[in-house]
């Protein structure tokens, strides 16, 4: 059976552009690289491909997250701003809108993680064989069912907030993976967007930073 996937076809939303880079403002539904199907082709990706061939790939987003991407227009920039997701100097938030009330203003979730192989594409807690995850968070606003904070991932494994989310007891509203039934009918979408991109230009060495405002 195919997985039904129709992304939104909006126009290209360009935060910033330059010969070196091309920021980008990806919308919830999207794959941010083309699928192994040929119904899942369409992708942030593709499309920017066709209006700048020469883009590549540094980083991604899960296709149900909205929000920052940045993709590199040469090989020099791609290798500088690769380096520095890799060696984590970049700096990254999120918004995200929780389940229930969180009662700590902020804190730490540090649990590692590894592929849930017999469920792929989940990825579980295993504090025995996982891999390092850290996520800061903030609480930004409480509601009556549900709580905004913002998520500053330390490390970047895969579904690193949304299973972090699952494990401290508030899944993220929306997530068609790893929320409750309660949780996943409280939003059409994941709720989960990346907010803020914090990297060093490739060409001329500055700081720069990038925002995006959630459409939630």
């Amino acid at each position: 059976m195919l997985f039904d996937y129709k992304p939104p076809m909006t126009p290209l939303d360009i935060l910033h552009h330059d010969k070196d880079m091309v920021v980008l403002n990806k919308p919830s539904g999207l794959l941010s690289v083309p699928g192994r199907q040929d119904h899942m082709k369409d992708s942030l990706s593709q499309r920017v491909q066709e209006e700048f061939p020469e883009a590549t790939v540094v980083h991604r987003l899960d296709m149900d997250t909205s929000g920052i991407m940045v993709m590199a227009l040469n090989i020099k920039a791609h290798r500088h701003i690769s380096m520095q997701f890799e060696k984590r100097y970049t700096e990254k938030t999120y918004v995200a809108y929780l389940y229930g009330v969180v009662e700590k203003d902020e804190g730490e979730i540090d649990l590692p993680l590894i592929i849930d192989w017999p469920n792929r594409p989940l990825n579980i807690v295993d504090l025995n064989n996982g891999k390092q995850a850290l996520t800061r968070w903030k609480v930004l606003e409480r509601q009556q069912d549900r709580t905004k904070v913002a998520f500053t991932p330390v490390t970047g494994r895969t579904h690193q907030l949304r299973v972090h989310a699952q494990a401290i007891g508030h899944p993220i509203l929306g997530d068609s993976l790893y929320a409750h039934e309660t949780a996943l009918s409280m939003a059409s979408r994941l709720m989960l967007h990346a907010t803020m991109l914090t990297l060093t230009h490739p060409y001329s060495e500055e700081s720069m930073k990038f925002t995006s405002d959630p459409d939630f």
